[in-house]
């Protein structure tokens, strides 16, 4: 299954040049479109053993969903299943540390381990079947803990105990509210008034008795039974929580009812599924700071955050004929999925969270101190358009009061400290992008991923916070991610290349000495094929984008003369990469862009402006205007390779999906004629229809923006489609509804268009996982294509 490789062997079969390659082993569509076992199986993702010795990965089963875990030694040797009586030995991807770096503690399967990385030794502190998290270090060297809303401290000394206690309910020692009847009966009835007394009596004395009892853990916190408790960190010191809640039962919208036709009952059934843009927005969130040894809970106020009481969107309102929003915005405390959440420093005396405007204009990460809750702005960073869901990682240095974070200010994601109030300082910058940064074992610098040399050009690099000088430590071009070696001296490096699936490299932290390459998982038949290597070109702008990053894919050699049929591929997700060096996510088109190539085409997949990795200009260049500068760029792509490549503008056709099939609909709505043929996949037809989390972010919200709505979706054009046209949908599609391309099928219906067909998978989701529905649906572009073009 894999075995170490020198770097400079494996890289020179991956990554050479074309001209020194055989010709393209010839592709079938059946072949392109198969199950992709015949490929072999990516790592999918990595993590290091204890001891930094070895490392510990997993790899779909061959013919089965079923995934298996792989233990490696990095010195060489060949990888062994860990078995299933083995699983108890194993460790987790992104263990958290203690100060010295000798322990490790982790969650797996819900329960809380502590590793000693001097001997190995595993201590299993829970054991239940519910599950938990947060796991950190506590100040005192202990472990600390949440299940549900629950927070447990343990040490060896003293084992677990639990510290502190959420509950969204209402207090029960809270006085009634004051009421005429109530006081009438206590003022008369001298037996009720005793009973009551008596009562109060007891709960004060059990309330004295837990205060004064070490034994006993404290009482819940009540936080009121109007909230829903989102999230809780605690400080090391246990001394206090930082909790967000949101409004209970908030009515986030109407959501949709999905049809399934195809259903093992054999009877017609529905699936619910998410709200449209705009029904209601995100639900506001509330920051509490809380003395878990008082149990006195208080919110926390943020209109000290500067632009909080602004509406940016005061003058769409008015447009509107709607008022301007009045008082503070309402925001949300960014998830640790998008980067942000809260963090409390290693002494437990502050806690940074990181706030979003829910208007998606504003980003805010603040300090809270411990001591008395009050509440600083450390970073503010606004946005025109919106804050990107990406670049948003951020912490405390060692000494507890200098952050470090990732911001777009410089109009590329770079990596800064702040200490205090301070104004933030660059350790990277340029006109290239940082992600995913990782503190040093020293706790002296950085380790992150760049695409310093080109925006296609993934590495890990570094960076010391004193001398700030970037060092690239690899070179293996397509890097997927990294992770720091539980001794701070090596890097695993998961990386990739257009035609090799991720695999598994280890480089020394200091960046000196080879890459030792751990894994090849590609089958031998795989292996054994020749591939049109994709040229990577920077199309020229004729519309103010400067160049806009392209594969190119083309015949070995082009007859003098001969003018070339052309297939533009949109990507999808609008904002994401597709033009880089790693193994694309869309694998099989590229395949199909062989298949294409050897049938006499040539193909041309940009990364238009709305991509991922060109900054953020690049990404808001769409804002209120989807659909306009995409076509732009594919348009000047198409004049490139009729200029510069042979390529016949009369011929040419045009295809994509999700974002790409919504780009198609652009491309023959918004500009007929220029491709004679396009295929729209699981496309978006109306962006009223699609989620708020994305659209709101780019178009803001109907009722305010109405006309970037009308500008931006592709129904609004329809009558002007005059080439020919295939939609295909899968029609159990929760991203983005079938109903869109049902709506757009009674449209054309409408508008006598008789140029289009349609093709339905009725057991597809967004992301089809059938090899029967991927061929059926690529004989069809194949043939619209071939009908069409030629």
């Amino acid at each position: 299954m894999s075995r170490v490789l020198p770097l400079s062997l494996l890289l020179s079969a991956v990554l050479a040049a074309p001209a020194a390659q055989a010709a393209p082993t010839p592709i079938t569509i059946e072949q392109a479109m198969a199950d992709p076992d015949w490929i072999g199986p990516p790592v999918e993702k990595a993590w290091w053993s204890w001891n930094s010795q070895q490392v510990e990965y997993q790899l779909k089963r061959n013919g089965s969903p079923v995934r298996d875990t792989f233990r490696q030694p990095i010195a060489g040797g060949v990888a062994a299943q860990v078995a299933d009586d083995q699983r108890g030995s194993l460790d987790v991807a992104d263990p958290v540390y203690d100060r010295s770096r000798t322990r490790s503690a982790f969650v797996r399967n819900g329960d809380v381990f502590v590793r000693d990385l001097r001997s190995g030794a595993l201590t299993q502190l829970t054991r239940s079947n519910e599950r938990a998290s947060g796991v950190n270090f506590a100040a005192d060297n202990g472990v600390i803990w949440r299940v549900g809303q629950n927070w447990f401290h343990w040490t060896a000394a003293s084992g677990v105990q639990q510290v502190a206690s959420l509950k969204a309910e209402k207090d029960p020692s809270t006085p009634p509210k004051a009421d005429v009847l109530r006081d009438q009966q206590l003022r008369t009835l001298e037996t009720l008034r005793r009973d009551r007394e008596q009562r109060e009596a007891l709960k004060d004395q059990d309330q004295r008795w837990r205060q004064a009892d070490p034994t006993r853990a404290p009482g819940p916190v009540f936080l009121g039974a109007d909230v829903e408790i989102v999230d809780s960190v605690l400080s090391p010191d246990l001394g206090h929580l930082i909790v967000t809640t949101k409004p209970k039962d908030f009515d986030d919208g109407r959501g949709g009812k999905m049809p399934l036709y195809v259903t093992e009952s054999g009877y017609e059934e529905t699936e619910d599924t998410r709200q449209r843009v705009g029904r209601n927005g995100f639900e506001p969130h509330t920051l509490w700071f809380v003395d878990v040894r008082s149990g006195k809970a208080e919110k926390l106020s943020l209109s000290s955050l500067p632009g909080i009481g602004t509406d940016p969107l005061a003058e769409l309102r008015r447009k509107a004929g709607k008022d301007a929003l009045k008082g503070d915005r309402s925001v949300q405390v960014m998830s640790d999925f998008m980067g942000g959440g809260i963090r409390w420093s290693a002494d437990g005396q502050q806690a940074a969270v990181m706030l979003r405007a829910n208007d998606n204009k504003d980003r805010w990460i603040v300090s809270v101190a411990a001591a008395d809750g009050r509440v600083q702005n450390r970073h503010r960073l606004t946005d025109n358009a919106w804050i990107n869901w990406g670049f948003n990682d951020f912490g405390w240095m060692a000494d507890g009061r200098t952050l470090w974070l990732l911001s777009e200010e410089s109009g590329f994601s770079h990596l800064y400290t702040q200490a205090g109030g301070g104004k933030p300082q660059a350790l990277t910058s340029g006109k290239w992008e940082t992600s995913a940064p990782v503190l040093s074992a020293d706790g002296k610098g950085f380790y992150f991923l760049c695409n310093q040399q080109a925006p296609h050009d993934y590495e890990v690099c570094a960076v010391d916070t004193a001398a700030r000088q970037v060092r690239e430590l690899t070179s293996l071009n397509g890097v997927e991610d990294f992770s720091l070696s539980p001794d701070g001296q090596q890097l695993l490096v998961r990386y990739s290349g257009a035609y090799l699936p991720a695999q598994l490299a280890v480089v020394p932290s200091t960046g000196a000495g080879q890459a030792r390459v751990l894994t090849d998982t590609r089958t031998a038949g795989y292996k054994a094929r020749q591939w049109i290597q994709p040229k990577l070109v920077a199309v020229p702008s004729k519309h103010g984008a400067g160049v806009v990053w392209a594969k190119y894919y083309e015949p070995e050699n082009k007859e003098p003369g001969k003018k070339y049929p052309i297939v533009m591929f949109v990507h999808g997700a609008g904002y994401l990469q597709n033009v880089h060096q790693r193994y694309p996510a869309y694998f099989r088109e590229q395949m199909f862009h062989n298949l294409l190539v050897q049938k006499g085409y040539i193909v041309l997949d940009m990364d238009y402006r709305g991509s991922e990795g060109y900054g953020r200009d690049w990404r808001t260049a769409i804002y209120r205007n989807m659909g306009h500068p995409e076509l732009e760029d594919y348009k000047d792509g198409l004049d490139w390779l009729v200029d510069t490549q042979q390529g016949d503008r009369d011929h040419a056709g045009i295809y994509g999906g999700s974002y790409g099939g919504f780009m198609t609909f652009m491309a023959l709505f918004r500009s007929p004629g220029t491709f004679k043929a396009g295929a729209a996949l699981r496309p978006v037809v109306d962006w009223h229809q699609y989620n708020h989390g994305y659209t709101s972010n780019i178009l803001n919200t109907p009722d305010i923006d109405p006309e970037a709505y009308r500008v931006s979706s592709p129904i609004e054009y329809a009558q002007n489609l005059q080439d020919n046209l295939l939609i295909a949908h899968g029609m159990m599609d929760d991203n983005v509804f079938f109903q869109d391309s049902v709506n757009l099928t009674q449209r054309l219906i409408e508008l006598h268009k008789d140029n289009w067909s349609i093709a339905p998978y009725p057991l597809e989701r967004h992301g089809y996982v059938r090899a029967d529905s991927w061929l059926d649906q690529y004989k069809r572009i194949l043939k619209l294509f071939e009908q069409n073009l030629k």
